[in-house]
């Protein structure tokens, strides 16, 4: 039986164990709307057709790099219902931190281990969401991503090649 956290389950990381997401390499991920829910658009003849809320979800995937300076696109593909993309990062100095975050980012909770403190995949995601959340509401405020997104982490040239192209074929195999 699983554990309990104040009385409830608590749902298992579908993270992987003793890997730092913000360690240099390739992540695929894969973000879902809320119920699957086509807010994006549709795909007609093998193609997608981005709706103006996909259009803005298009917009901050490609501003990553804009907002994040360790953080590069590589392939990546906005369907009706969810998006799918690699992002790279690539960090100079491992591990460094500025004087202000060796301070403000001990104690609490989680004793300086708060992943949205880090350079890494879930302070990017986190910040996609929450900025495709807060545009495409101005308009639509059923808009609802699911609660978490799915990632791998890319190993090796043939496994980011495999990925590539299943991005690339996502519309075709809708």
């Amino acid at each position: 039986m699983e554990e309990k956290f104040q009385k409830r389950y608590r749902i298992p990381s579908a993270r992987l164990p003793n890997w730092d997401y913000g360690w240099n390499g390739s992540y695929f991920i894969t973000i879902c709307t809320k119920g699957r829910c086509r807010f994006f658009g549709e795909v007609k003849n093998c193609e997608v057709k981005l709706n103006d809320d996909g259009k803005i979800a298009e917009k901050y995937w490609k501003n990553i790099p804009e907002r994040y300076n360790y953080a590069f696109l590589d392939s990546y593909v906005i369907m009706p219902d969810h998006i799918h993309g690699i992002i790279q990062i690539k960090k100079n100095i491992k591990n460094c931190r500025d004087a202000i975050n060796r301070v403000s980012t001990k104690g609490g909770i989680t004793e300086g281990n708060n992943p949205m403190l880090n350079d890494n995949i879930s302070r990017i995601i986190n910040w996609y969401k929450g900025r495709v959340t807060f545009e495409i509401r101005k308009k639509n405020p059923r808009f609802s991503w699911q609660p978490r997104f799915n990632d791998h982490i890319i190993r090796n040239k043939q496994s980011l090649k495999k990925i590539r192209k299943y991005i690339l074929n996502n519309p075709v195999n809708w």
